[in-house]
């Protein structure tokens, strides 16, 4: 008797295993997209995270960032005399980070309760916990085991930070996540790393009076852009007082007190008082979900490997987003988990994303936006001959009666006798806005004569490409 009612247990079991069309691995930008865009076509979807609704750039990312940067503009426009120049007469008091804090956080909380309403509204099932491959197509969260017909791996990353191994007191240093967690405004900071975070870090800390200081191993930062906005940047930076520290590593962080740091590094230099270190030095992907038990093979550097389709070598399992290491930006992740899920269920056989000419910003002070190849890449692909490049550097109407200038600077990159453009790279005051529709343009193969064809708006800092000579 106690066997048969064993395996009638077992049968309950097997009979009640819930069973998806789609299960998504990641609530972040990309596992949303396309869970949601997954049951429009009619799937049974689901999705699973173990934190916070939103993933990375909702919760500590491109968003709470977003709001920094603004909130930075901001006090540069006091700091730059900006309201009194243009007739207003104000005084800044005062600035308070806990009442910044405290209306970013509280914004945050109100977008994760839109994304869960959107979910279910659409019809995907959330589960709140961490999932781990107990197989090929089968997952284990909270105790449960739950199956997908197709699984979708969208995990992402976490911030990389060294250990007290390889740099003494590196536990005293925060991530870009703990950015987001500061109670108060350091008042002298040390931001390590070279991409674009560290620079947008750096460059809030500074505009909002942080004494702030940019740690990078190499003579310059972001390296991978275009050399005429890495140069006019570090320009500007430096120009406004940013201690950017050049061929530098930090060799010991020791504390002296509370919040009270003394920093050394690799060139003799050292740096008292600090309270606070950031490191900014690279992301890791989120990897620790027993792709093992799957199968899922991951690349060199430990991201998860995937085709054009977002296929991994695993029948029916795919990954998009920062946990397959290619263009860790949000639109990324959500385009192609959108497209991902047209082709499993909305029948658009072929449905990818094209990972050319994708349009980027970084947050700086000033803003770049940049797509498509930088002059060097050009070079290599087209010969120096094949190509025709316009630049422009000019001051920002905004500037125009302002004591304080900043000055804005835009290259066009053109190849072939048609002029195809293959690159356009821009620095300056509202750049950030301004790269959007010409995106579009580009995507679509516009040439320079295209760009001239335009009607030019006037007065505004978007004319200039569209009147290059």
């Amino acid at each position: 008797d106690f066997g048969r009612e064993s395996h009638g247990t077992q049968q309950i079991v097997a009979m009640s295993k819930k069973v998806y069309d789609y299960l998504v691995l990641g609530g972040g930008s990309g596992g949303i997209a396309s869970a949601k865009r997954a049951a429009l076509h009619g799937a049974k979807a689901a999705i699973i995270e173990s934190n916070r609704i939103g993933g990375t750039c909702v919760n500590v990312g491109c968003v709470p960032k977003k709001v920094m940067f603004m909130c930075a503009s901001q006090q540069e426009d006091f700091t730059n005399n900006t309201f009194r120049d243009y007739g207003f007469d104000v005084e800044l008091k005062q600035f308070s980070w806990a009442r910044l804090k405290e209306r970013r956080d509280a914004y945050i909380k109100r977008l994760n309760g839109l994304y869960h309403d959107g979910l279910k509204s659409a019809g995907v099932d959330e589960y709140e916990g961490f999932a781990r491959f107990v197989g090929p197509n089968t997952v284990e969260v909270n105790g449960e085991t739950i199956e997908g017909k197709n699984i979708l791996i969208a995990t992402g990353g976490y911030p990389a930070v060294p250990t007290n191994d390889t740099i003494p007191g590196a536990e005293f240093g925060i991530s870009s996540d703990g950015f987001f967690d500061l109670e108060e405004q350091p008042k002298n900071a040390v931001v390590v790393g070279a991409g674009y975070i560290a620079v947008e870090m750096a460059g809030i800390f500074h505009a909002l009076g942080t004494k702030t200081h940019l740690v990078i191993r190499n003579p310059e930062f972001l390296r991978t852009f275009e050399k005429m906005l890495r140069t006019t940047l570090m320009e500007e930076y430096e120009k406004h007082g940013m201690d950017i520290m050049k061929s530098s590593q930090i060799k010991q962080i020791e504390k002296v007190g509370e919040k009270n740091f003394k920093v050394t590094f690799n060139t003799g230099a050292v740096l008292e008082n600090v309270d606070c270190i950031l490191w900014a030095i690279g992301r890791s992907p989120q990897t620790d979900i027993g792709l093992d038990k799957a199968g899922v093979k991951l690349d060199s550097k430990g991201f998860v490997e995937v085709n054009e389709f977002q296929e991994t070598n695993v029948p029916n399992v795919y990954a998009v987003g920062d946990v397959c290491g290619k263009w860790l930006l949000t639109p990324v992740a959500i385009a192609a988990g959108r497209r991902l899920s047209d082709r499993l269920f909305g029948g658009k056989t072929g449905s990818k994303l094209d990972y050319t000419n994708i349009p980027t910003v970084v947050f700086s002070h000033p803003p770049i936006g940049t797509i498509g190849m930088t002059e060097d890449e050009a070079i290599a692909q087209y010969g120096q001959d094949n190509l025709k490049v316009y630049n422009s550097r000019f001051t920002n109407m905004f500037y125009s009666i302002q004591e304080h200038k900043a000055p804005t600077v835009m290259k066009l990159i053109c190849a072939g006798p048609e002029q195809k453009v293959v690159g356009l790279h821009m620095i300056g005051h509202a750049c950030d806005e301004i790269l959007q529709g010409f995106g579009v343009a580009i995507k679509m193969g516009a040439t320079k004569a295209d760009f001239d064809n335009c009607v030019a708006i006037h007065p505004t800092s978007s004319e200039e490409l569209v009147t290059l000579k």
